[in-house]
């Protein structure tokens, strides 16, 4: 149905039942001797208002399309609105509307027999049914969808796990309460409401309290309330897919938005914070319609215990993100947030506008508001227990009370010491025992108490008893005593938990050592930690190949139930996995060649990295590895060295798949690492044996670390924040990517532009590549074809401001050294310099003649150079914006300009040459050649030794500053290059192409440096320049392949323009023939004496044909190639190809892939899945 009528007569419908409603209850006033049919049509037509309600909303919604069974209601809607029509006709008093006030409504007589309510009733069920079956189908279909969201379980105010905490009394915190409840309702309140307070001044009461309050108001959207070491709970992984889903809960209209943005992109729960907000939160919110023009829906979330949130760069981020709420219409959005005041918190705030958020200190209450409360608590309390105890009627009396309170009120206020509340509830374990009796109990007590209060996240008994290898009963036995300060469930298989963080501040503190039996040595603890969840792993029957029994290589992680990875691997072997390396680290311990570190790595690499990868964790391994060869000893550790360096290359080059697939570990993970890869040699023996035949790598690794995917065009721009810690690329999709640069993993997406972003930029030292950050990291700007400049906030990707002015598209942006300055360059011939936090133009730089390409500062701020099409590089006095010198000798478009400092500059063009100029004189001091297309980039390496070109030709060159001589060149983008940069250690060069690929290239200085062939892109290592062993003959990307009838000959063609003929066992070249044309499809004919090509008949050599049998029928194959994947006849997937391994052309025989590639080598791979 078209969905403006279709939602038309469900209003009418809910409308008119609504006024049929009215009428009964009239009658039901007026009218006794029919009261139980009145009540029975009154209920019906009732009931036929809230689902074509519902039906209503989801019409409503942007995803209308998706309703498959509500999209066809339109006729019965129809029907059933001309039976409520008629029916309201029957029931309006009409004529008798004068008779009534005269007489009241006692006149009113009820226009239907028992008999007739009986038959409407019946015509309205089976409309009721009909609207009922189709809402609950298109809501099982959504729900289906929004079930793919992740949350965090007992989050919510209302949770099992917060079920038996604390409210407050009603006679307590009512000023306070009372001031929250004003920021709620006032219109011009500000949207976030900070409530600070020191551990144990009820915080979390007061947030359970108000949360409360919101939802009996039916104004509570959403609650969060952290945990620090209770997983999810801890994290800010699951933040805002939880708030989503419960916002869906408490909003159903938000439904079809949100359902969108899932279906738009399943894996948004995995996405950076920023796009998990916007999506999920921001957008729909904001898409909401306002019930009326004059009303104003408001929605509160509560978020409790923030600063109980694990990682600060995460708690910084929600609070930017946070403070849009502000920007939310129709919607009155408000943030109610409560945490101790640590320093992320407070900056975090700070930076904030004032306008946005509103603070309460809880620990500066006045004494007398705080004493009133204890006496009230107490007062509850105690009553509580006198009545459960029958105790006398004046117990426990005031004057007790008085004294209770205070002795409560300085723990209350300031929380500055627990030894009041903690030391009486531990001395009692050491009661009548003496002192040897007292040491083993405080040892036994420092065990488990000591890893309870140090775990990352709780672990049951039953998991506490495997991982520390004590018997479940002496754990639940130790722990019995310790009920006031622990949560010990009945049930040995729920986690046990710490009542209050006061409890671990305590244990730990550090000046309580030597003073007390119960102060736990963390370091210790780490310790032990560590080496229980070693020895828990090296012995676990749960870490072995294919875990959850697969058994389909090709099997995603998603498609993989939690049940069964919770089934397979218990919380303690989970525990043990994530946690064990940072449990080594916290210890202080080294680690060395031969010990039980090297030993597990050595025999279980693969299985601990599997069940990382089916709990989500993959990413952490490489942080891990970095962690573990910091605590190397520094002499005698060789092999664990070489081992750990080769693991993290491993996981690094197959993180992405390793993620996605994770029995790919044991087949495309292996066979395609390099031949003398440690990794590779330790565990050949896993290798699946249905691979047959494995594909000939290079010898060892070379320098390409990582291809960043993700972009759907080309990328024209890259460069590094200035910490190193961050690349961000600039694409044709109009997007903008940040890139975590040491795992690979995307960090967020910046969307606004609305065309091509052709340039965005981190500036750490002034030299500019087309990609720039502001020198303190604060900022990323990007330029893009729509004639526009956005600067971003890299921690939440939210948009700071849009520059307008430039009438054309704009090339490239850069930042001054100071971060004060921004220039940007444009085809509409000019350069511009902005203010870089206002935004504010300061002026327009004019004076070339055609397009400006390029733009770049000078170290000291004084100079801009910009470089132009119209075959000039310019350099400008970038306080009066007065134009120095003219820099001319190239013969093509200019395309880019770097500066190093205020004497240097280079320019690149499209005559396929590099210049370094001397910007006093404006002489050129040497041309680099060696680029066999146009050059669209140039960078220098921040100590100035080095130039990077990126060119068209598919290469990016590194050259020597002071004499121009070549150092290397970088092979491997399967487009043209566009951009290039060098991270602020110079130790990276990131590269940008064509082939929607950003590579991160490992660079060195000085020394002359060889050739690196063979790769698609990623990072190379120019110390090494490693050679990958391949079938070498074609130059150029390899267009077809094709079996001889008997499967032994090989042919291929390429770009070249040759056609080469391969022996299908040997691998060896049998001959190549020159064709003068590309050819892009090839077939041996049936008598084996031609190759049929996209180009005609190429005929084969005498000695070539003998080899070939009489003609004979192909045999079939059962493998075929979907896009990365080998697939076999049952289309599932069985062999991931990495991007160096991805295919221009493949050709099958029987079990035989033969696989051509844009690099000009063929693989081959033989694989028997039977």
């Amino acid at each position: 149905m078209d969905g403006l009528s279709g939602a038309a007569s469900a209003i009418a419908v809910v409308d008119l039942s609504a006024k049929i409603a009215s009428l009964c209850f009239q009658y039901l006033v007026a009218v006794k001797n029919a009261k139980e049919d009145i009540e029975r049509l009154q209920g019906k037509v009732d009931g036929i208002k809230d689902i074509v309600g519902g039906i209503k909303q989801l019409l409503d919604g942007r995803d209308k399309t998706r309703l498959s069974v509500t999209y066809k209601l339109l006729d019965s809607l129809k029907d059933c609105l001309l039976l409520l029509e008629k029916l309201k006709i029957q029931l309006d008093p009409g004529k008798t509307r004068k008779v009534m006030s005269w007489f009241g409504v006692r006149a009113l007589k009820w226009p239907f027999t028992s008999k007739e309510v009986k038959k409407i009733v019946g015509s309205l069920e089976k409309y009721e049914q009909t609207f009922s079956l189709a809402l609950q189908v298109d809501l099982t279909d959504q729900n289906a969808d929004l079930a793919k969201l992740p949350t965090a379980k007992g989050t919510s105010f209302d949770s099992h796990d917060e079920e038996h905490n604390a409210r407050c009394l009603e006679e307590t915190r009512v000023e306070l309460r009372r001031h929250i409840i004003k920021w709620v309702e006032d219109p011009d309140g500000k949207c976030i409401f900070w409530l600070s307070g020191m551990a144990g001044t009820g915080k979390s009461t007061i947030a359970r309290t108000v949360a409360q309050s919101f939802a009996n108001w039916d104004v509570l959207g959403a609650s969060f309330f952290f945990k620090r070491g209770e997983g999810d709970r801890g994290s800010a992984t699951r933040f805002f897919t939880t708030i989503a889903t419960q916002l869906i809960s408490c909003m159903p209209e938000l439904t079809p938005s949100i359902r969108k943005a899932i279906h738009a992109d399943p894996a948004i729960s995995e996405k950076a914070l920023k796009d998990q907000f916007e999506k999920l939160v921001l957008y729909p919110l904001s898409g909401m319609k306002r019930a009326s023009p004059h009303t104003t829906l408001v929605l509160v979330v509560v978020i409790d215990a923030l600063d109980e949130c694990e990682r600060e760069e995460d708690i910084r981020a929600i609070l930017q993100l946070l403070a849009q709420a502000k920007d939310v219409k129709p919607i009155r959005l408000r943030v109610f947030v409560t945490s101790r005041p640590e320093l992320p918190i407070r900056l975090g705030f700070q930076q904030m506008a004032g306008a946005i958020y509103q603070d309460f200190l809880l620990h500066e209450i006045p004494k007398a508001t705080v004493e009133h409360d204890i006496s009230a608590f107490l007062t509850h309390e105690l009553t509580r227990i006198r009545v459960d105890r029958r105790l006398p009627v004046d117990w426990p009396g005031e004057a007790n009370i008085r004294v209770l309170t205070e002795m409560a009120i300085p723990l209350f206020i300031f929380a500055a010491t627990f030894d009041k509340t903690y030391l009486p509830i531990l001395d009692q374990l050491l009661v009548d025992q003496d002192e040897t009796e007292k040491e083993r109990l405080a040892k036994e007590f420092r065990e488990v108490v000591g890893a309870i209060v140090v775990l990352a996240s709780p672990l049951s008994v039953t998991s506490l008893a495997n991982l520390l290898g004590i018997p479940e009963d002496e754990i639940a036995y130790r722990l019995d005593l310790l009920h006031s300060v622990l949560s010990v469930p009945a049930n040995r298989a729920t986690p046990v938990r710490l009542l209050h963080l006061s409890f671990r501040d305590f244990l730990l503190d550090p000046r309580k050592r030597g003073k007390s039996l119960f102060w736990i040595d963390k370091r210790d603890v780490h310790e032990m930690l560590a080496n229980k969840c070693l020895e828990l792993l090296s012995r676990s029957k749960h870490l072995k190949q294919d875990i959850c029994d697969l058994q389909r290589p090709g099997t995603r992680r998603s498609k993989v139930d939690s049940k069964a990875v919770g089934h397979a691997l218990p919380p303690d072997v989970q525990y043990a996995c994530r946690y064990w390396v940072y449990r080594l680290e916290h210890s202080k311990t080294t680690i060395c060649d031969g010990d039980r570190v090297h030993v597990f790595l050595y025999e279980r690499l693969l299985y601990w990295l599997e069940a990382l990868s089916l709990i989500g964790n993959v990413i952490e391994s490489i942080s891990m590895m970095d962690i573990l060869q910091l605590i190397l000893e520094a002499k005698g550790s060789t092999q664990l060295f070489n081992f750990l360096h080769d693991a993290k290359r491993f996981i690094l080059k197959n993180r992405s798949i390793i993620e996605d697939a994770p029995l790919q570990l044991y087949s495309s993970a292996l066979i395609f690492a390099p031949e003398r890869s440690i990794v590779r040699d330790t565990f050949k023996d896993q290798i699946p044996r249905w691979i047959c035949r494995h594909p000939k790598v290079q010898r060892d690794w070379s320098a390409l670390l990582q291809t960043l995917e993700g972009h759907t065009g080309e990328v024209s721009a890259v460069a590094f924040s200035p910490d190193g810690q961050l690349v961000a690329s600039a694409s044709e999709d109009h997007t903008v990517r940040l890139w975590n640069s040491a795992t690979g993993a995307a960090r967020s997406t910046l969307e606004g532009h609305t065309r091509w972003v052709s340039a965005v930029a981190f500036s750490p030292d002034g030299w500019v590549s087309a990609v720039a950050f502001s020198p303190d990291g604060q900022l990323v700007s990007s330029a893009s074809e729509d004639h526009t400049v956005r600067l971003w906030d890299p921690a939440t990707g939210a948009a700071r401001s849009t520059l307008e002015g430039h009438t054309g598209l704009v090339r490239a942006v850069a930042f001054s050294p100071d971060g004060q300055l921004m220039a940007s360059a444009s085809y509409d011939g000019t350069v511009r310099l902005w203010d870089s936090a206002t935004g504010a133009a300061r002026s327009t730089l004019k004076g070339h003649t055609n397009a400006v390409s390029a733009v770049t500062l000078s170290p000291d701020g004084q100079l801009v150079a910009s470089a132009s099409s119209d075959q000039t590089v310019r350099l400008w006095d970038s306080a009066t914006g007065a134009a120095r010198s003219t820099l001319k000798g190239h013969t093509g478009w200019l395309v880019a300009s770097a500066s190093y400092d205020s004497t240097l500059v280079a320019s690149a063009s499209y005559d396929s040459t590099v210049r370094l100029w001397d910007s006093a004189t404006g002489a050129a001091r040497s041309t680099p050649e060696g680029h066999r297309g146009g050059v669209r980039a140039v960078a220098f390496s921040p100590d100035g030794q080095l130039v990077a070109s990126a060119s068209y030709d598919s290469t990016v060159r590194l050259w020597d500053s002071e004499t121009g001589a070549a150092r290397s060149t970088l092979e491997g983008h399967r487009g043209g290059v566009r951009a290039v940069a060098f991270s602020p250690d110079g130790q990276l060069v990131a590269s940008a192409s064509e082939d929607h690929t950003v590579r991160l290239w490992e660079s060195a200085t000085g020394a002359a440096r060889s050739t690196l062939k063979g790769h698609k892109g990623g990072l190379w290592d120019s110390a090494t320049g490693a050679a990958r062993s391949t079938l070498k003959g074609h130059t150029g990307w390899v267009r077809a392949v094709a079996f001889s009838p008997d499967g032994q000959l090989v042919a291929s063609a390429s770009d070249d323009e040759t056609v080469r003929l391969w022996d299908s066992v040997t691998e060896a070249l049998c001959r190549s023939v020159n064709v003068d044309e590309y050819i892009t499809e090839l077939s041996f004919s049936p008598n084996g004496l031609y190759l049929n090509s996209s180009k005609g008949r190429v005929n084969l050599s005498r000695t070539i044909l003998d080899s070939l049998p009489l003609p004979q029928t192909i045999p079939s194959h059962n493998l075929f190639i979907k896009q990365e994947w080998v697939c076999d006849d049952s289309k599932d997937e069985i062999l991931w190809l990495p991007p160096e391994f991805r295919v221009t052309a493949v050709a099958v025989w029987e079990t035989l892939l033969v696989l051509g590639h844009s690099s000009g080598p063929l693989t081959f791979i033989k694989i028997d899945i039977t």
